[in-house]
């Protein structure tokens, strides 16, 4: 008789539920009795149909064992056992996108490679990047016609899109804001005249956020996050002025004032968190409650481990401890259908809910470019001065055959130390440009991050089950043309209408 093993998949539990993530299918499989207790069976060893109907047989009726194998099946939460021969190969064939298939959406643009501040920990000046505007070298400001370049090169890339993303970076944005002036109305013309339309945002650290700039942005309907790292103390550990002086209180009145003027987008702030700023709580409640925030994200600073401000291992513990429990508040905020501001979880709630399953670990080099100063395309605003990461130009567009082989070799298949881990659907082996500081290469998985982001993942989960369950109404609003639920439930049949992700 065949025999039927236990998928690939990962048990939680939530809202007094059992639950299973489904790795192949980055599905969410709410558990009744009758699927509870055939998964219980197959953990403990294979079995054919047969064997399960027998052994289940005081439990329950032959038919509603049949049924539950047979949805279980088409979930693949339940497989073929594994054939033992060796001479079987079971290894996945690598599979990656056709680059034709996926139209460029999002495409950064770094207008300067200059900061007016100093922060330590900054990887504009890594040692991956051209930094001086010498023969050959970038040049500190883009110019106004390269920016039209980029515009373009963005249209022409974007294929079918109805909608494209322009994001202005730097260094300091605003320190080339001159370009961003002339460049938004010209994006928006390009835009109307192929009948699409374009969205613009910004990256900032806010200190030079005059009113005519502010009113600029608001005008403009121009998408805004400020790099800052929490109340005084903390911002002024490390984003500084060149001559030493703290800078929050430079920004802190800006930043109020861009939230009192700027009301048709929300405004996020974007946390570095360091061996030294790392009271994830206080930092979240200054920045939502005194200062005014939509949302907070936080990020674990980029950097060797050697450096003084690099995270430890007891800091990533403490760093999940603090999340888990700002996670709790948002999922009390969710089931009282409120809004909460940690945007950390909501990102990964929503890809939860889309069934995102991630051949790559990022948009980088596929959906999403950077464009450095001369107009050179890099994977992405982090590698953009970059040679090494270079893909081509915005005068003469992308190498295909370079993107295509760096797609193929960083595909999450290459990844040996992901086969067997159970997040590898959401994380798919981490930031490229974290890889790159951490062990000079690109192609190497973050391993430093494994047992966090698993961590991490598990409380989403967690959350995810709880809001599914007991609020289901919270997740429409990643909905995506009415399409069934990720989240599997046959006893309850409230399936929440969302669209599917699989980017495989």
């Amino acid at each position: 008789m065949t025999k039927i093993a236990l998928g690939e998949c990962h048990p939680f539990e939530a809202a007094s539920r059992r639950f299973l993530y489904l790795i192949p299918s980055a599905a969410v499989f709410a558990l009744d009795d009758t699927s509870g207790a055939v998964v219980d069976a197959l953990s403990a060893g294979n079995h054919s149909v047969e064997e399960l109907v027998e052994h289940l047989s005081q439990r329950f009726e032959a038919s509603d064992v049949e049924t539950c194998l047979a949805e279980l099946a088409g979930a693949r939460a339940v497989i073929p056992e594994p054939s033992r021969h060796p001479e079987v190969s079971t290894d996945a064939q690598a599979r990656i996108i056709p680059l034709t298939a996926i139209p460029l959406s999002t495409l950064v643009v770094n207008v300067t490679n200059k900061c007016n501040l100093s922060c330590a920990y900054c990887y504009e000046y890594g040692e991956d990047k051209i930094t001086e505007p010498t023969a050959g070298g970038m040049p500190t400001l883009m110019s106004e016609e390269t920016a039209r370049e980029s515009v373009d090169f963005m249209f022409r890339s974007s294929g079918s899109l109805p909608v494209v993303r322009l994001t202005f970076f730097g260094g300091e944005t605003l320190l080339n804001f001159s370009v961003l002036e002339k460049t938004i109305p010209y994006a928006r013309a390009r835009a109307a005249k192929e009948g699409k339309r374009v969205e613009f945002s910004l990256t900032t650290n806010g200190t030079l956020l005059q009113p005519e700039i502010i009113e600029f942005l608001a005008d403009n309907d121009v998408g805004v996050t400020i790099s800052i790292d929490g109340p005084r103390e903390m911002q002024d550990k490390f984003r500084v002025f060149h001559d030493g002086r703290g800078s929050y209180d430079v920004v802190a009145p800006k930043v109020r004032e861009l939230l009192r003027r700027h009301r048709s987008r929300p405004i996020g702030a974007r946390v570095t968190l360091t061996s030294g700023v790392l009271d994830i709580g206080r930092i979240y409640r200054h920045l939502t409650e005194e200062i005014g925030f939509w949302e907070v994200g936080f990020a674990p600073v980029t950097t060797s481990p050697e450096r003084a401000h690099a995270i430890g291992e007891t800091g990533f513990d403490s760093m999940l401890s603090q999340f888990r429990e700002l996670g709790q508040d948002f999922l009390n905020a969710a089931l009282d259908g409120r809004h909460h501001g940690f945007s950390n979880v909501r990102d990964t709630i929503e890809e939860l809910h889309k069934g995102a399953s991630k051949a790559l670990p990022c948009g980088a080099g596929l959906g999403l470019m950077g464009v450095a100063t001369n107009g050179d395309v890099a994977l992405c605003h982090r590698f953009a001065g970059s040679e090494d990461h270079k893909l081509g130009t915005v005068h003469d567009g992308v190498n295909h055959d370079t993107q295509r082989t760096f797609l193929e070799t960083h595909h999450i298949d290459q990844k040996t130390d992901c086969q067997t881990c159970w997040a590898r659907p959401l994380c798919a082996g981490g930031c490229y440009h974290e890889a790159y500081t951490r062990y000079g290469t690109t192609e190497a998985p973050n391993l430093h991050y494994c047992d966090w982001i698993r961590g991490w993942t598990e409380s989403c989960l967690e959350i995810y089950g709880e809001i599914a369950i007991r609020n289901p109404a919270f997740l429409r609003q990643f909905d995506t043309n009415g399409v069934e639920s990720t989240v599997k439930d046959d006893t309850l049949k409230n399936e929440v209408p969302n669209g599917s992700f699989h980017a495989d």
